[in-house]
């Protein structure tokens, strides 16, 4: 017995500790760089091939993110930031602010807007996230993105 099947997502919005909630609906990503992505080999936990993800196009979580204003008084207090990417059925993975602002990640990190030929309107498991340099991809392989929680550091 399989997963069962996650709820696709229309738009996600960005909470938290920023200065204003954002909601990102699919009409915004036209606005952003689509590039082709290499095809992504994706794994469990344990490293085990579970499928191949190709023919993807997508625009960097970054660029997008980069429109979101922090609750920060100095930018030193960036590296206390973390985001959790939340989907529709609860599952959530995280990643800091330097790993999405100051390291290859980063420049790995994919809102996918096209796979297998299937424009975002038409995929199953819209929206998704795809971190293609992590290792095990399939543990911050997010679909149905519906929520980003910008987090603090205490």
């Amino acid at each position: 017995m399989g997963q069962p099947a996650i709820e696709p997502t229309h738009a996600f919005t960005i909470t938290g500790q920023v200065e204003q909630e954002i909601t990102c609906k699919m009409t915004d990503f036209d606005q952003f760089e689509t590039r082709n992505i290499k095809d992504v080999v994706i794994t469990n936990h344990n490293g085990e091939k579970k499928g191949t993800s190709e023919g993807l196009k997508g625009i960097l979580m970054k660029d997008l993110l980069d429109k979101v204003q922090f609750k920060v008084e100095s930018p030193k207090q960036l590296s206390e930031f973390f985001l959790t990417f939340e989907d529709s059925d609860g599952y959530k993975v995280v990643f800091s602010w330097n790993e999405i602002f100051n390291t290859a990640t980063g420049d790995n990190l994919y809102l996918i807007t096209e796979k297998e030929g299937k424009k975002i309107t038409a995929m199953d498991e819209r929206i998704l996230i795809i971190s293609t340099t992590d290792y095990k991809t399939g543990r911050r392989n997010v679909k149905g993105l519906q929520r980003v929680i910008v987090g603090r550091a205490p």
